[in-house]
């Protein structure tokens, strides 16, 4: 790999990312803390297991009896050996020995071993149930944040961001959950070592009290440097995972521009910056590790010279070294694994942060999960509404807005809107581009709050509305329709209960059926993703038939035909007024507009005028509004037939 040269490094830049600029993609999720502040990783490190434990307690209890169990067969098989080296061994050179005390040994040597294995079985099954449970928590509670949090929280963070803290965060946060069962057992492991070890001799005790401490300071102090580099390796994870994202869901643009090479060189640059990174770390890891497996070592070397001098003047025995020299060996490698530990915890800790950032975002209270207290300790709950047993009347609904008003970023988009439209009443909304109807229909679907003023379904305040009964009541048709890569009939139903006669009911009324029941397999044919298999009109329609099905009795449709011939438009709207629906209209076209009852025109955020189309037509700024609209649409259909 090579590292962008300058002139790649300026070309990547955007026109409004200029050299030294804060970038967007990194302010969403910058570093957890300064290098003055690393040092805590320790102590946040402790609280997030404590955290973890909380959770599943069960299963971690059971790994942690079988790392102190491994640890203590691990003294055991030190001791065994010791005295087989004395019992068995030595006097079998000097004066002989009997079967019996062959068979003895033999038999305590794979008593211990067997023990061992079982307590490594019961630490490992249990350490990876810990870890898995572990991660579908908090995979369970970022989706349904995700799922739940308004719109504006969406805004606020890249998607891949938002990818790359759902799936790599939640692993990285989880991954010191295998390795701690093994840690605690090697702190049961040091503690059960250090008394069999002063049972044996005081000088070999203390030539681990003298190890033990060198090798716990260096591991805090590696825990220590690490921080911020692995604040730094998943901050810029999140910014190649971002750009990624934007270049896959954005491929028709690069290609049709010609932008794969700058995209490329995009990507490359930061999967440079990340690999920067992940090689600093990496070098601190090589010259850890090695001192981490060292340390033992010189402890055996010192403990061989110690031991010699002591069986020399007759204070230990030749068993008694051997039981200490396989206690260093053994210790070796385990403290390689609390290293790991050590080295993870820091990105733990920065991945358990990001994770908890996204789920402190708000909840939409009509779409509000029921929070997991022990995913999100610490948070409040008690504000979160609960249902609301306020019915909506039967029939067709009302729609009423009093004084509504919207912002966000400091803009004030919606300034006291106010209208009405009856119930079983088609209700146009127009307006030139940036006058807040887009804001308004997500309003109206509730996936934005608004600031002030109230809404109201059927007389009824939308907030103290069953979450159920509003979104059975009102459902939303946009102009970009979203398929999912499935069939559909299973695009229009979407998990809900909608039997077949009304999908076909629904795919009638969006005069979808026609197309549909000429594709291989009917409603049961697989659209691509996004729907790539349909053409743009038949996307709508199969998207509206969505919004239809379910007979919602408030149906708020945003430009959902604008891929759709005015004719066939015309013909949709009229099947739609059969039903006993309220409808309001986002409309660019004079054909769509005076099939209207009545017509909301809107004008930067504000509710200029509301009537027919011939009432309207005394306002000037309606007059040009939709002149621009007929002409607009007399090009369109221009365009379509060839004539110049």
């Amino acid at each position: 790999m090579s590292a962008p040269t300058h002139a790649q490094s300026d070309e990547l830049v955007p026109e409004d990312e200029t050299p030294g600029s804060p970038d967007p993609l990194e302010a969403v999720n910058p570093p957890l803390e300064s290098a003055d502040e690393s040092a805590l990783s320790i102590s946040l490190g402790a609280k997030l297991i404590v955290r973890f434990v909380r959770m599943h307690p069960g299963p971690f209890v059971l790994s942690i009896i079988g790392g102190v169990g491994w640890a203590a067969m691990i003294v055991a098989a030190s001791i065994v050996l010791g005295r087989v080296t004395d019992e068995v061994i030595e006097p079998a050179f000097s004066t002989g020995i009997d079967g019996g005390t062959v068979w003895w040994a033999v038999g305590a040597l794979v008593a211990v071993g067997a023990l061992r294995g079982l307590a490594v079985v019961v630490r490992r099954w249990f350490g990876s149930v810990t870890e898995a449970r572990m991660q579908r928590s908090l995979r369970s509670a970022v989706a349904d944040r995700l799922l739940s949090m308004p719109m504006g929280s969406y805004r606020n963070r890249p998607t891949g961001q938002l990818l790359a803290t759902s799936d790599v965060d939640v692993t990285t946060a989880t991954q010191m959950l295998m390795p701690l069962p093994f840690s605690l057992g090697v702190i049961a492991l040091v503690v059960f070592s250090l008394a069999s070890l002063w049972s044996a001799d005081p000088w070999f005790a203390l030539v681990a009290v003298l190890l033990f401490p060198t090798l716990a300071w260096l591991s805090r102090y590696y825990t220590t440097k690490v921080h911020e580099p692995a604040a730094r390796v998943q901050q810029k994870l999140g910014r190649v995972s971002a750009i990624a994202h934007e270049s896959f869901d954005g491929a028709m643009v690069v290609k049709t521009l010609a932008r794969e090479e700058a995209e490329s060189d995009r990507f490359d640059a930061a999967s440079w910056d990340l690999a920067q990174e992940r090689i600093g770390l990496a070098r601190m890891t090589s010259i850890f590790e090695p001192l981490i497996i060292m340390l033992p070592n010189l402890g055996m070397v010192t403990l061989l010279l110690v031991g010699a001098a002591r069986i020399e003047s007759g204070g230990t025995t030749i068993g008694d070294l051997v039981q200490a020299v396989a206690l260093f060996g053994w210790l070796a490698f385990p403290m390689r694994i609390v290293g790991f530990l050590f080295q993870s915890m820091p990105r733990a800790v920065v991945s358990i942060a990001r994770v908890d950032d996204l789920l402190a975002e708000p909840e939409d209270p009509a779409y509000a999960t029921t929070p997991d207290p022990a995913a999100t300790p610490g948070t409040d709950h008690s504000d979160t509404p609960g249902t609301v047993t306020t019915p909506l009347p039967e029939g067709p609904l009302s729609l009423e807005l009093d004084d509504v008003r919207f912002g966000f970023g400091g803009t004030e988009v919606l300034r006291g809107v106010s209208f009405a439209a009856r119930p079983g009443e088609v209700l146009a909304l127009v307006g030139s581009t940036g006058s807040g109807k887009s804001t308004l229909v997500n309003l109206l679907a509730h996936l934005d709050r608004p600031t002030s003023g109230t809404i109201r379904l059927g007389g009824v305040d939308t907030d103290e509305l069953d979450p159920d009964e509003l979104r059975s009541a009102i459902s939303v048709a946009f102009q970009e329709s979203y398929l999912f890569a499935r069939s559909i009939a299973d695009n229009i139903a979407l998990g809900r209960r909608v039997s077949e006669e009304e999908t076909e009911r629904a795919l009638k009324r969006s005069l979808a059926k026609g197309f549909v029941e000429e594709l291989p397999d009917g409603s049961g044919t697989v659209v691509g993703e996004r729907g790539v298999t349909l053409s743009g009109g038949q996307r709508q329609r199969v998207a509206l038939a969505r919004a239809l099905a379910g007979s919602p009795r408030v149906v708020i449709a945003d430009d959902a035909t604008s891929a759709v011939d005015p004719v066939v438009e015309s013909q949709i709207l009229e099947t739609l007024r059969d039903g006993d629906t309220t409808m309001l209209v986002v409309a660019h076209r004079l054909s769509t507009i005076t099939l209207a009852d009545r017509i909301v025109h809107m004008r930067d955020g504000r509710v200029r005028a509301v009537g027919t189309h011939r009432e309207l037509l005394d306002d000037p700024d309606y007059v040009a509004l939709v002149t621009a609209y007929e002409r607009d649409e007399v090009l369109a259909s221009a365009g379509e037939d060839g004539s110049p």
